[in-house]
C-alpha cells in the first residue's frame, strides 16, 4: 500500500496534494474520503510516531510519541483502490482527531489509535457511519510518551534506529 490515498474516481491516477491524513471531523463529508470511510477501514501498525514543535524562527523540534507500555500502536486508517487499464495502487490515509494531553503540547491533532484488540476489529468490521464516528476520538492521557529526538529527523530519507533515541532537552537548544 502507498501512503497518501488515491481516490477510486480519479480519472489520471493524480491528485494534487498527498492526502496522507484525513480529518475525523469530515471523513464522511469530503468526496476523497467518504466511500472509504464508509467501508473500506484498516489499521496502520507502528512502534511510534512523530510530531514537530515549531520554536521561533520557524526551526522545527521532532519529537517521537510511543506508548509507555512499549507494545505496538494501531492507527486507525482507511484505504481505497484507483484502476486504469494497466494498474491497480492501493492507497490509505491515517484518520487524525484532536490530541490527548500529551500530545496537545506539541501539535493540534494526532492520529486515532485503537489500542485494544475489541476495539480494532470493531473498526475493520463495522460500516455503520454513527458507530464509525464514536471510535475517531483521541486516546486516554497519561498512556504515551514523548520525548525530544535528533533534528536530523528533519531530513527526508534520513533512516536508522539511532533516531528514536533521546535527545536531552536540557543540552539541545543553545544560543551559537
Amino acid at each position: 500500500m502507498h501512503w497518501g490515498l488515491l481516490p477510486y474516481w480519479s480519472k489520471d491516477g493524480a491528485i494534487s496534494g498527498k492526502l496522507i491524513n484525513a480529518r475525523a471531523e469530515s471523513i464522511f463529508e469530503k468526496p476523497s474520503f467518504r466511500v472509504p470511510a464508509a467501508r473500506r477501514h484498516c489499521l496502520v501498525p507502528a512502534d511510534s510516531f512523530y510530531e514537530w514543535r515549531t520554536l521561533p524562527g520557524k526551526r522545527k523540534v521532532p519529537y517521537r510519541i510511543k506508548l509507555k507500555n512499549e507494545k505496538l500502536l494501531f492507527m486507525a486508517g482507511i484505504w481505497d483502490v484507483w484502476r486504469n487499464s494497466d494498474n491497480m495502487l492501493y492507497s490509505f490515509s491515517i484518520i487524525t482527531t484532536t490530541p490527548n494531553t500529551e500530545v496537545a503540547t506539541l501539535h493540534n491533532r494526532m492520529p486515532v489509535l485503537l489500542l485494544e484488540r475489541e476495539g480494532q476489529q470493531l473498526w475493520l468490521d463495522t460500516t455503520d457511519p454513527e458507530e464509525t464516528r464514536a471510535m475517531l476520538v483521541p486516546p486516554d492521557n497519561d498512556i504515551l510518551e514523548v520525548y525530544r529526538v535528533s533534528e536530523r529527523l528533519n531530513t527526508p530519507g534520513t533512516d536508522g534506529k539511532d533516531l528514536h533515541r533521546r535527545v536531552d532537552e536540557d543540552n539541545a537548544f543553545t544560543l551559537f
